[in-house]
């Protein structure tokens, strides 16, 4: 069983609107992490969500990668080393355009890598078609 969008970021402003953008276009739930060791607890059930049903996952995890206590790289790397959580479409949405970030997020096994854009129409499109595309075309693991 997947429920929600796992949505990991530390910024105020990117959050509010990634999430009017989810809602606008979606209707599952959104569920946020501030930085990158909440997003392992929420996924593995431990610390604060010691206890969650951890076979219940997201459908899919938007992932920054600039994200204070674990980076979302390394985030990344424990999502595919674990059984649990390897098959978790895991989208990149970072404001680095870095050549080397997008190489070390393909290579630890992201599936997408998007960048933020400072336009607010082409962010919104960006998500949007991320949103419809994973969610209304692609077929998700169960």
């Amino acid at each position: 069983m997947n429920k929600g969008i796992l949505l990991v970021e530390d910024n105020a402003d990117d959050i509010l609107f990634t999430q009017k953008v989810i809602q606008m276009h979606s209707a599952h739930e959104v569920i946020v992490a501030h930085d990158g060791a909440e997003s392992l607890d929420y996924l593995f059930g431990t610390g604060p969500y010691e206890g969650r049903d951890t076979s219940v996952n997201p459908l899919l995890v938007l992932l920054d990668l600039k994200l204070p206590k674990i980076s979302g790289l390394e985030v990344l790397r424990r999502i595919r080393e674990d059984v649990r959580t390897r098959s978790l479409p895991v989208i990149i949405l970072s404001g680095s355009d870095s050549r080397q970030d997008m190489e070390d997020s393909y290579t630890l096994g992201a599936n997408s890598y998007i960048r933020k854009q400072v336009d607010y129409n082409r962010s919104r499109e960006d998500i949007k078609l991320a949103m419809t595309y994973w969610l209304g075309v692609s077929t998700l693991p169960a």
